[in-house]
């Protein structure tokens, strides 16, 4: 079972969100938090796989508990989830170190599967939190043009991350071994600078070609 920790200061909110993730097989909702001090707290003595963390909250925002979270070493995948999409919340959250960003309005289906790919290293994020990442304006030509040359296999690997894939996904996609997948992201990751997938997928929004996100 996948143990989740839902994290919203609105109680219907958080009564909705258990009541359609509890009736997946395989997620469990273990406890809930009203504000982000709640939700550190409740982390350090339920261990939840992924935590389900809006950012606007009373006490304690939801940036501030996922950077508090991080610092404690806290294993559990972050998953904001908010009514914004305006970029210094995204930027805010992703720096701090949330595993993924989903807008409110993301659908049920999705939303479940976006908490079992992030266990899987998959970076979920809402159309909308796309646009953000790239300044809703879309990358210069002369940003792409500064960055690195990658290989065509680099930018399949690149854009598959960028989509949300896990390498397990990665490896079906393009036939190759999930041991090879993870070789080709530790090269990648060192070649356009970055020390995560969620940097990555930042970077392959900012960076490629909209020929080479299709």
């Amino acid at each position: 079972m996948i143990r989740v920790l839902l994290v919203d200061d609105h109680a219907m909110v958080r009564s909705g969100l258990e009541s359609f993730i509890g009736s997946a097989a395989d997620i469990e909702v273990i406890g809930s938090a009203a504000n982000g001090r709640e939700a550190v707290d409740l982390a350090a003595t339920l261990h939840p796989d992924v935590i389900l963390m809006d950012l606007l909250m009373p006490v304690m925002g939801g940036i501030d508990a996922i950077r508090e979270l991080k610092a404690q070493g806290s294993a559990a995948r972050i998953i904001a989830l908010s009514t914004s999409d305006e970029s210094k919340h995204v930027n805010g959250a992703l720096q701090a170190g949330a595993d993924g960003y989903l807008v409110k309005d993301v659908e049920p289906a999705v939303l479940m599967s976006s908490v079992r790919s992030v266990l899987e290293g998959g970076v979920p994020m809402s159309p909308s939190i796309t646009a953000s990442l790239l300044g809703r304006g879309g990358s210069s030509a002369a940003t792409i043009a500064e960055a690195p040359a990658l290989t065509p296999r680099e930018a399949a690997v690149l854009r598959l991350i960028s989509d949300g894939c896990t390498n397990r996904q990665i490896a079906t996609a393009l036939g190759i071994a999930e041991k090879t997948v993870k070789t080709h992201c530790s090269h990648l990751f060192q070649r356009i600078g970055v020390t995560d997938r969620t940097q990555a997928a930042a970077w392959a929004h900012r960076h490629l070609s909209p020929f080479d996100r299709t």
